[in-house]
């Protein structure tokens, strides 16, 4: 791992676990930076879906695969991830990929909110396969506020322990609301 930054850290557990052939969905496609990590990993015979409400992230994402020649491996959807589940079967995703807040270097006024956040974080689990991983990179301070956070943490201590381990991480150290990655294994 080269540097520390939240996505790299995330990025570094992904790799280790999507194999070719794999579904994979990156429920904020964002600049498309995850959903093409996860076209590399998938190969020619995965799949990786990318959701965003966005059409500036949509462009971002579809430009950035162009460009990596991996438009193929991606279905790229304007579209909330709160509707993964018309798209994808259950028990049958390798991996999702959340990075919650606003579009980098887009409106601060368009974030993720802690209502449909939550509910899609459910949605995705039913989605994952046994043994498949949820990635979460919680941002929260400054503009987009400490509800959605609060609410995600609050609603992953309720996972039922027997069908999910939840793994925290802290940027310890840093001051000013760092970033919060969490990992989900569905068991």
């Amino acid at each position: 791992m080269k540097n520390y930054q939240i996505t790299e850290w995330c990025h570094h557990f992904i790799k280790e676990h999507v194999k070719p052939g794999d579904i994979c969905i990156d429920a904020t496609a964002g600049n498309g930076n995850d959903t093409k990590l996860l076209c590399e990993l998938v190969g020619e015979s995965g799949k990786v879906f990318a959701f965003d409400i966005q059409e500036e992230a949509i462009a971002n994402t579809k430009e950035r695969l162009r460009q990596a020649d991996l438009i193929q491996r991606a279905k790229v959807l304007l579209d909330s991830h709160v509707n993964m589940k018309d798209y994808v079967a259950e028990d049958s995703v390798a991996c999702i990929v959340f990075n919650f807040g606003y579009l980098p270097g887009g409106n601060h006024d368009l974030a993720t909110k802690a209502e449909t956040s939550i509910q899609a974080i459910h949605q995705g689990l039913g989605l994952l396969k046994q043994g498949g991983m949820m990635s979460l990179c919680i941002y929260s301070g400054g503009d987009s506020g400490f509800e959605e956070r609060d609410g995600i943490l609050e609603e992953l201590k309720q996972l039922d322990t027997k069908r999910y381990l939840v793994i925290l991480s802290s940027y310890y150290n840093r001051p000013s609301n760092p970033p919060i990655p969490v990992m989900i294994i569905k068991l």
